[in-house]
């Protein structure tokens, strides 16, 4: 049996931190989900499953604004979707029998380690300095969350670039910080630390596909494959191995070249 259920728009990095733990540690998490612009027209619950049309009606008792990150003005979110996830945003993350819901990306990652006990620390000391990195990341998680969604739109400003670069910078000197210790992870034995860093950074990656959004933005790119080495190389070392390649293979992450490596 599968230790949670995720309902997400797919594919989603913030989704592949809970799936690369379960493959890790050997349990079952369990995806439903579509492409963003087709979740709109799916039933938001535990039993999530795409609507008939007769139902995507504004009297349907489950019919609800749509208040961010989608551009269909009317989402169908049940009661209990909405009880077990008060923020009614995705990843939405159940516990087995659906009583119980978990929210946040880092947070539903934590639930995989806790139900497997695994990747989270020796004790609380060493959990609670894996929760540091984990909380460190969450600005420029969000920060990177809205920079690419306007960049996405060409709508991006030069006061929201300026804004992800100094989160960028921030983050990425400590990751850079952290990986230059030399130990297997972040925390210092891999964790749960080093799989959120990858999921999160490969997200913001995506900037790389937007040279013609930058450019009718009239800004520059923030991320340089040439800064921060040792944070880029415990990155690609890790991307590369078997159980986050099943997610992050197939392209999402475009290769540095090779005098570019070498340069970092």
């Amino acid at each position: 049996m599968a230790v949670l259920r995720i309902f997400s728009y797919l594919p989603n990095p913030r989704v592949w931190k809970a799936t690369i733990a379960a493959r890790l540690l050997g349990v079952g998490v369990e995806v439903v989900g579509d492409r963003p612009k087709a979740l709109s027209g799916w039933l938001w619950d535990f039993d999530a499953r795409p609507l008939e049309e007769a139902e995507k009606t504004p009297d349907n008792p489950h019919a609800r604004a749509s208040k961010r990150g989608f551009s269909a003005a009317m989402l169908y979110k049940t009661d209990a979707f909405l009880a077990a996830h008060p923020f009614g945003t995705v990843p939405a993350a159940f516990d087995p029998e659906g009583a119980t819901g978990v929210f946040e990306s880092n947070s539903i990652l934590r639930a995989v380690a806790r139900a497997a006990g695994g990747l989270y620390g020796d004790g609380p000391y060493e959990a609670a300095r894996i929760d540091s990195f984990l909380d460190a990341g969450l600005v420029f998680a969000r920060e990177a969350q809205a920079y690419l969604l306007a960049l996405a739109a060409r709508e991006a400003s030069r006061e929201l670039s300026d804004r992800m670069r100094e989160a960028y910078a921030f983050y990425l000197d400590g990751i850079d910080n952290a990986a230059r210790l030399g130990g297997e992870g972040l925390a210092g034995p891999f964790s749960i630390a080093d799989i959120a860093f990858v999921c999160d950074f490969a997200q913001f990656r995506r900037e790389e596909r937007m040279a013609d959004r930058l450019a009718d933005c009239g800004l520059e790119p923030i991320y340089r494959p040439g800064d921060h080495a040792c944070a880029h190389a415990h990155f690609d070392r890790l991307r590369r191995l078997p159980a986050f390649d099943a997610d992050l293979g197939g392209g999402y992450v475009l290769e540095t070249p090779a005098e570019e490596r070498k340069s970092a």
